[in-house]
């Protein structure tokens, strides 16, 4: 690199620093959505079919970021809010972003707040198929509620077993010299897991670390 090189990269360092290696993850975004009710404000959530992947689980709307239609991840939030909970883009308005989560299981989740204009979750025309249920929570709930906390064990596996009992090698550590200890899963890296516990079933995962998000931005607004 001579000096050339290095007053071009220079200039090509970014404002703000994006994430390394992204595009190895399944990228979303979900709406942290409210209603302002009877002088308070509520989190709407959504139950999954349980015919779908993660079937059962309760969660906020949102979805695959989809380059063909999206031009930002607020885009993407929007139009899986607008698909799965029937709700038109004019009842949206998204008040700003949250902290961007990256999941250990390999998911880049870019949250949004926002308030929708509905007055009554009844208004709600959600997608029988993808969605069971919607209902609304007060986000005091939150507040006072702190959520449980545990833990997971994260390890790097350069190989798995298939279907037919054959290991598959996916980084072949021992033919690049790198030592016996690579050849078997290594690391023991923890992830906290947070759980709310609420009268419509447990909140759990990446829907409770946006929570805690709000809650936290609203501790420090005192």
């Amino acid at each position: 690199m001579n000096q050339d090189d290095f007053n071009q990269l220079r200039y090509k360092l970014p404002a703000t620093p994006g994430i390394n290696g992204r595009e190895d993850y399944f990228n979303s975004a979900v709406l942290a959505l409210l209603m302002f009710v009877e002088e308070e404000y509520f989190f709407i959530f959504q139950k999954r079919n349980k015919k779908i992947r993660q079937g059962g689980e309760i969660c906020f709307p949102g979805g695959k970021q989809d380059e063909l239609l999206d031009k930002d991840a607020k885009d993407t939030a929007i139009r899986e809010t607008v698909e799965e909970m029937g709700i038109g883009a004019e009842d949206i308005e998204v008040i700003g972003a949250l902290d961007i989560v990256v999941a250990p299981m390999g998911a880049i989740v870019e949250p949004f707040l926002a308030i929708t204009h509905k007055q009554d979750i009844k208004e709600f025309l959600f997608n029988e198929d993808e969605v069971e249920a919607v209902f609304m929570l007060p986000v005091a709930y939150f507040k006072n509620n702190p959520p449980e906390m545990y833990k997971t064990q994260i390890k790097v596996h350069p190989s798995y077993t298939d279907e037919e009992g054959n290991e598959v090698i996916l980084f072949p550590s021992k033919d690049l010299g790198l030592g016996e200890y690579y050849t078997n899963p290594w690391g023991r890296s923890e992830s906290t897991v947070l759980v709310y516990r609420t009268e419509e079933g447990i909140i759990w995962g990446l829907t409770a670390r946006i929570i805690q998000d709000v809650v936290k931005r609203l501790e420090e607004t005192r």
